[in-house]
Parts: structure tokens; sequence; C-alpha cells
């Protein structure tokens, strides 16, 4: 196996979530040959042990392959539950009745445990309460101190411990349980690069995860719950990146309103130029098929052609029978789609007006010299990433390629749209920038002799968000065709 990772060849990012399947570093090595570009490592099943091993297995991986590589942890959030059953199951009948109450003797047919008081106090008669991601469907009827009387809708089996979702309901509780706060400051131990916040309802609960985590990682937001859409904005506000996180969206509301609230989350998280990933059975047939469906095939190019910025795999990574074949499909729809002529019009459906700043106008003016000009690649350098995020927003038509002397700086980039991230030693004036540019751009194949590059930077150099400068340059010795300069 190459001991290098090179540019991918393709914008979009893949995010694989790792698992049974996939823990371990010839498997790992693998997805990461194939085309993953970040690691997602999910809280809600092993423990903090196992998953040290994983942090050490990527990090080891990426020095011997000199690519900075991201992992995401994703917190599990406050996951309602019902109680026990009697042998462990129960079958309700549509018609019937059926009681959640806070006894915590073990469930029938007519009651179980609903260990969550803050629900009786929240639900109200007539609210929706759905089990097993909505397999059972109940209608409260009647609500006590410590009983929600309802009316099965929607019957079946249900067994212990499934999950219950309230669509109709803000939920009053924190977005961070205790296990989450215990799995946070393991996260933050880690040296994470994002920390995912699950069941986000309100603004207030990014902030108080913001208070928590400080600048040692980027915070994304999954949008799940009706709740969220409805505070979108705010949430937004306080977020560094965002997840269109289907499974549990798809439970809490109506199938058919999913795709629409997908492309308004996706295009108001490209206009805000915060990274957008795409995620929930976007391949799912793959976890025990070798091929993917023509329908899901679709869905992950229709993602593609709104812009996300990264497209996850679930289970099919994680616990999935075919994980290295997910990814390579993932890789292959990527390049696919933005091989068709009609990809830049579709992409840029979307629009991303500039700020009143000099470093949008300039990262706007790059994508539009680029279709001008005939150029290779955009190079910048930055210290926090802004410009970076700036300048793909835009999503121009070449890759971008990113220098950094922050290591954490470089390893956030892999989830954002078209960038190859380079971990390298600071720079100290323009020159060298620009010349460091036309090496680095030349070693990672994204520019050869005789072609031209569009190299963003601030000067005076390690002062953060001064992005003031654009050059053209051609890879060429020492010769500088100067296009513009501000």
């Amino acid at each position: 196996m190459a001991k290098s990772v090179g540019p991918r060849g393709r914008k979009v990012r893949i995010l694989a979530t790792l698992g049974p399947a996939s823990d371990n570093r010839e498997m790992i090595a693998k997805l990461m040959h194939c085309g993953a570009d970040a690691f997602r490592i999910n809280m809600s099943h092993g423990d903090q042990a196992s998953k040290a091993l994983l942090v050490q297995t990527i990090r080891s991986l990426e020095e011997e392959y000199k690519r900075p590589t991201t992992i995401l942890f994703d917190l599990q959030g406050p996951k309602l539950r019902v109680g026990r059953f009697e042998g462990g199951k129960a079958f309700l009948e549509s018609g019937g009745r059926f009681i959640l109450d806070d006894s915590n003797v073990a469930g029938t047919a007519e009651r179980v445990e609903l260990p969550h008081p803050e629900l009786f106090a929240a639900v109200r008669e007539g609210d929706q309460l759905l089990i097993d991601d909505g397999k059972i469907r109940l209608r409260a009827a009647a609500v006590s101190a410590n009983r929600i009387e309802t009316i099965v809708e929607v019957g079946g089996k249900v067994s212990d411990n499934k999950g219950v979702n309230v669509p109709d309901v803000l939920v009053p509780i924190p977005a961070l349980t205790e296990k989450d706060r215990d799995d946070l400051q393991f996260a933050l131990s880690q040296n994470a690069d994002y920390i995912a916040l699950s069941f986000v309802q309100r603004a207030e609960d990014v902030i108080e995860a913001r208070a928590l985590i400080g600048d040692r990682a980027a915070l994304m937001v999954k949008i799940e719950k009706p709740a969220a859409i409805e505070r979108l904005e705010g949430i937004l506000e306080h977020a560094d990146a965002v997840m269109v996180a289907r499974g549990d969206l798809g439970v809490e509301l109506p199938a058919e309103e999913v795709p629409p609230l997908q492309k308004q989350i996706v295009a108001r998280a490209r206009e805000l130029g915060k990274p957008v990933v795409v995620a929930t059975q976007m391949l799912e047939s793959m976890i025990t098929s070798p091929t993917p469906t023509r329908a899901e095939v679709s869905d992950v190019a229709n993602a593609i052609y709104d812009g996300a910025d990264a497209v996850m795999l679930s289970a099919e990574s994680a616990a999935g029978q075919f994980p290295v074949e997910a990814v390579a499909m993932m890789d292959r729809i990527g390049r696919t789609v933005e091989m068709d002529p009609n990809y830049a019009a579709r992409v840029h459906f979307t629009a991303t007006p500039a700020e009143a700043t000099t470093a949008d106008a300039l990262a706007e003016s790059a994508g539009n010299i680029a279709t001008t000009v005939k150029v290779a690649a955009f190079v910048c350098y930055t210290s926090t990433g802004s410009t970076a995020r700036r300048i793909a927003r835009e999503r121009g038509p070449v890759p971008l390629l990113v220098m950094t002397a922050s290591k954490s700086v470089a390893r956030r980039m892999g989830l954002v749209w078209g960038v190859h991230a380079v971990h390298t030693r600071d720079v100290a004036s323009f020159e060298e920038m620009v010349g460091k540019a036309k090496r680095m751009a030349l070693r990672h194949q994204l520019g050869g002799q005789g072609d031209q590059i569009i190299v963003l930077a601030g000067v005076p150099f390690g002062k953060a968000g001064s992005t003031n400068v654009l050059h053209v340059v051609r890879i060429a010795g020492d010769e500088l065709d100067d296009y513009g300069v501000s």
C-alpha cells in the first residue's frame, strides 16, 4: 500500500464512521486510501478506552501518510427511551390504549415505564409519541404528573429500551447529559478536531457546549429535531459547522418534508460559509450488499450537486459487510458528479454573496479570475482557517491548497469543500510564501511547470483575519506574472 495519500481529485469530502467493521489499523488505512477524508467516532457505542485506540491509530496513519486527517467525536445526546418489558417485548394493538408511567415494574402490552419525568410535564393531550424510530405511533389522550395515557395509532412489536421521539414537544432537557459532559472532556483530551452536538433544540444548547469547548475543537450541530428547524438561525450563529442528520429528523417529521429541509439547511450553511455535512442512510443497502441501489446513488449525487461540503457514511462503514466498497462508491459518485459539465451551474444555484470585507471580496474575485484565466489551483496561507473557508464558500472550479503552521487548523480542513491541507512551517514574508506556494503545488501535484495559480494571503503575516493580497503567479522558476495585487 502506498505510503502517501495525495489530493483526492474531487472536492466533496467523505466522512466515514468507525465501528466493529472498521476499528483496526488495516481497515482504517484502506478507508483512507479509497477516499475517506475524515472519521467519525460515535460515542453512543463502546467505551472511551477503545475510542482512544482509534484516535491513536488514525494519528499514526496520519503521520505515516503525511496527510492531516479529521477526527469528529459525535456525542450521544439526551436519547429518550422506554423501560423494560416482561420477556423483553410486547405487542401493542392498533386502536388500543397504552400507558407510559413512572413505575419501574417491567412493562406489558398495557403499560411501560417512561424514565423521563420531564416528559410528563411537557407532553399535552393530542401530542404524538413515537417509539422505535416511529414504528410505533401513539397519541396522548390524557396526561398527569406521572402518567401519559395514549391511543395506539400504529401498533406492533416493541422491545426493551427502544427510543422515544416527541416531535410536537420542545423537550425541557439540556443537549448535554452527564455522559456527554464526560465524553466531551475525553474527546478534548484526545485533541478532537470537531465535536458533534446531538439533539440540539435551541441556541442555548450550542452556547453551553461552546463554553465547555472554547477554541479547543470546532463545534458541529446536528439538526435532527423540528425545534431546531424553527430556531435554525440562532443555532447556526453559534456553531462552526452543521450536520443534516436525517435519521431522527425523518422520524419526527413526515418523510416528504425532509428533502426540502435538507436543501434549505445546506444552502443556509453555505451562505454563512460554515461546513455542512449530509448524513444518514446515504448508501444504506451497502450494509449488506456490495452495490448500492440506484436511488441511493441519486441521493448522494443530489447532496453533492447542492454543494454540501461532505457526505457521511454511518453503519455502512461502521458495522456493514462492505466498508471499503461503500467509501469507494462514495468517492466514485463524487468524482463523476463533479465532472458533469452542468455541475458548476447546479452547485452555484445557491447564491453566496460576499460580505463587505476585503477578505470576502478577494475570495469572490479569486473565483471570478479562475473562470476567466486558466489556473490550476487556489493557494492560501492561513493561521485560523477563515481564509480557506471563505474561498471554499465560492465553490470555485479548481482545488484549494491550504498551507498552515497549525496542525489543528490543517486537520479541521478535512470537512471543507475542495481543500487539500498541508501542515508546514511558518513563513516570514510574502515572497517566501509565494515561493512555497509554487513548490507545494508542484509537490502535491496540484500544478505543473508553466501552470498559473492564484495565491491569497494576509500582509503583514501573523495577523489573523487580515487577508488582503491576491496574486496570480506562474510556476516557472522564479518568474512571476502578476495579474493583480491589492
